[in-house]
């Protein structure tokens, strides 16, 4: 008989990268409301924000006790850029346990210096009025290819994205921006089927937490393809302010997700993207705004 646990099953089916992320959402418990979060070998200049999400939202998770609600509401505000040469510790504060509600406020410091702070709101699902917007008509994730296909022929240009970790399989329904450049097209929304490349724990907060880390990628698209811009061509800044979250049903993140985002304004030099994640079968799972520093230098004439 295989002495292989369930745990251990689905880490040898992920892939590589995808092994990272769950190594990197597991994060040390070094107190009661006390964590340690390390950084990935892939780094940016800064800590991905999505990590930030993901590792916060499992610190939270992890100070209530078995039965308590799930994840409904994240609300995160990115205050300082992460040192991707340091670990963070993730402070969480306890402000209300109860059966229907809980909540939970995670902070996380650097050389005691705040980065990043988020409340969690945790409420249990019941019955109650239900309607959402319709799944926008796409081709089939099976359909379309991966993303690595689009990065043919562009690995200078968009080099960041191609050396950038890979957990998620990633299938664009519309040309990324990169590709979309070429064409002079303006595309005011953007749609990509998501999924962990892998298998997942069963633990649902392990979904939304990878759901969270994924969220942070491809919402602020919109902003720029409004304009008919793209990374790596044009000489962008962008750096998230606030992002939010709301989980309206239970879903798994193994399975295919259409992340539909678009930009309702960019003033301010901030830009906003709202995304909706549907499953398959067109349920409205998750919503997700993002608010965004995003500055656009144009080349001199």
């Amino acid at each position: 008989m295989s002495t292989e646990t369930a745990g251990d099953s689905v880490a040898a089916e992920a892939s590589a990268d995808l092994q990272t992320l769950l190594k990197l959402l597991d994060v040390e418990r070094v107190d009661d409301d006390v964590f340690i979060g390390q950084h990935p070998e892939q780094v940016g200049p800064r800590t991905f924000g999505g990590q930030l999400l993901g590792q916060g939202i499992v610190a939270a998770g992890r100070t209530l006790t078995k039965g308590a609600p799930p994840v409904h509401a994240v609300n995160a505000h990115f205050v300082r850029g992460g040192d991707v040469t340091k670990p963070l510790e993730y402070r969480v504060d306890r402000f209300r346990d109860g059966k229907p509600f809980a909540n939970r406020q995670v902070t996380a410091f650097q050389d005691d210096e705040v980065i990043f702070t988020m409340l969690v709101a945790f409420q249990n699902n019941a019955a109650g009025l239900e309607h959402a917007v319709a799944i926008p008509e796409v081709a089939y994730p099976e359909d379309l290819p991966p993303i690595s296909d689009h990065f043919e022929g562009y690995e200078e240009t968009v080099e960041a994205f191609v050396k950038a970790l890979h957990p998620i399989d990633v299938r664009f329904v519309n040309a990324p921006a990169w590709k979309l450049k070429g064409t002079g097209e303006h595309l005011n929304h953007n749609r990509a089927w998501m999924k962990t490349d892998g298998p997942m724990p069963d633990d649902p907060l392990m979904h939304v937490a990878a759901l969270a880390y994924s969220s942070d990628t491809t919402v602020l698209d919109s902003i720029i393809t409004t304009h008919g811009l793209s990374w790596g061509f044009d000489r962008l800044f962008a750096a998230t302010v606030n992002h939010s979250m709301w989980f309206h049903r239970e879903f798994r993140f193994d399975e295919w997700l259409l992340y539909a985002t678009e930009s309702p304004v960019a003033a301010g030099s901030r830009g906003i993207g709202s995304g909706s994640l549907f499953t398959r079968d067109g349920v409205l799972a998750a919503s997700v705004v993002q608010e965004a520093l995003i500055k656009y230098f144009p080349p001199r004439s």
